[in-house]
């Protein structure tokens, strides 16, 4: 059996934004062996996923360890460096599918696109070399958990960057405003997320009870965003678990524009996308100056929008329901 390597090893959000050039590769070869190499913690996911046979715990690019039989294929799903192409080069491919780099001059492929967004970037390489991509193609099953937040408003403030974290002031502003309107709310994150989110919920007056942030495992963190209502977060992980759910969001952006990684534009009648028009230092270690202009007052009024188009819809939903009762 011939052994596909696919190398992507890094966030969440990196992970969803590939989910459609993954389930190509399957479809184009359905008899090989697909190994992913990306973050052990991503597995449940990936297990959501159903186009990969094996993970291949790899943190970063440069901990690829790969002791298996030379694969026939290696697909560089992981930058636009070279430290992709280096590093699955190490592991003997018959043949390197990758965005080329001058750095490596030896192995050829198209041009990398920095204003790409990133899920047609990766469709974008597989179609170069014959292979059909579908972009729609993100969705995930709900997982099953035992526990329940359904309908809840899932506030996330934490992100990966400093420069991508609004205040935790003004997400506890818009906490406040959710808990006067009467609805639930969860805050969530993970482990070092956690003392943010409590405190949110201290200037808010959410009940400590309501802070799931580092208590929750990745399966149930999916589990909760795909039950919700709403989504409230900035460009991190999180926002890529709810469009692959189908739950609507309010995101804010900023640094980095919402064409590079938003929700792709068939999607956006379920997201509201907050974005200042500025672009920053994505690595800077404080809040980015574009996303300091997205105000508090912004975010509530879209917040209050797309709860009101739920309610619209859910309302329609139901007369349909009836409709069929009364038919039947």
């Amino acid at each position: 059996m011939a052994v596909v390597l696919v190398l992507r090893a890094r966030g969440l959000g990196d992970l969803l934004t590939a989910v459609p050039a993954l389930r190509a590769l399957r479809r184009a070869r359905p008899h090989d062996h697909i190994v992913l190499a990306a973050p052990h913690r991503l597995k449940p996911i990936v297990d959501l996923i159903t186009s990969v046979d094996e993970l291949t715990p790899t943190a970063d690019a440069e901990s690829l360890r790969w002791d298996g039989e030379p694969p026939e294929l290696a697909v560089n799903l992981h930058s636009g460096g070279a430290e992709g192409i280096v590093e699955l080069a190490r592991t003997d491919p018959a043949r390197i599918l990758t965005y080329r780099h001058a750095a490596v001059p030896a192995v050829g492929g198209p041009a990398w696109q920095p204003e790409m967004h990133e899920v047609d970037r990766w469709c974008h390489l597989l179609e170069t070399d014959g292979i059909t991509a579908d972009r729609r193609n993100l969705g995930l099953v709900p997982p099953v958990s035992t526990t329940s937040h359904r309908d809840c408003v899932v506030v996330h403030a934490g992100a990966g960057a400093a420069a991508r974290r609004w205040p935790a002031d003004r997400f506890a502003a818009v906490v406040r405003h959710l808990l006067v309107a009467g609805r639930e709310i969860v805050l969530t994150g993970d482990e070092f997320e956690r003392p943010a989110a409590l405190e949110i919920a201290a200037r808010a007056g959410l009940p400590q009870r309501q802070v799931l942030a580092g208590k929750q495992t990745l399966i149930e963190l999916a589990t909760t965003v795909a039950e919700a209502g709403l989504v409230v977060c900035g460009d991190t992980g999180v926002a890529h678990l709810a469009t692959a759910f189908g739950t609507r969001t309010v995101v804010l952006f900023g640094p980095t524009s919402p064409s590079r990684g938003g929700p792709p534009p068939h999607l956006l009648g379920r997201h509201v996308v907050l974005w200042s028009g500025r672009t920053g230092d994505p690595e800077a270690d404080v809040c980015d100056p574009g996303l300091l202009e997205i105000t508090t007052e912004q975010v509530i009024a879209a917040v209050d929008e797309q709860l009101h188009r739920r309610a619209l819809a859910s309302a329609a939903s139901e007369r349909r329901r009836a409709g069929y009762r009364r038919v039947g």
